[in-house]
């Protein structure tokens, strides 16, 4: 499926802002967004495996708050980060 990355986290990503990456949910896709780039989870989910604060999740235009969400083949994925500081 697509997944749209935010600009603060392309550096993951070699600076693609679409990547593609599977998974039956929402944690499984970003278990396998890990695999293909290292460290990129940690920045979404704390190590107490919850969403960040200042991350918002959109499954096909809607806004999901769970990472047990169920995820299609043919679905869209958008990760939109706040940017936060002073």
């Amino acid at each position: 499926m697509k997944v749209f990355i935010p600009e603060p986290l392309r550096s993951y990503t070699n600076g693609a802002k679409r990547v593609r990456a599977e998974g039956a949910s929402l944690a499984a896709l970003l278990d396998d967004l890990d695999r293909q780039f290292p460290g990129i989870r940690f920045r979404i989910v704390d190590e107490r495996d919850r969403m960040r604060q200042h991350v918002k999740f959109f499954v096909n235009r809607e806004q999901v708050g769970r990472l047990d969400v169920a995820l299609g083949p043919n679905d869209e994925v958008h990760i939109f980060q706040a940017l936060s500081g002073g």
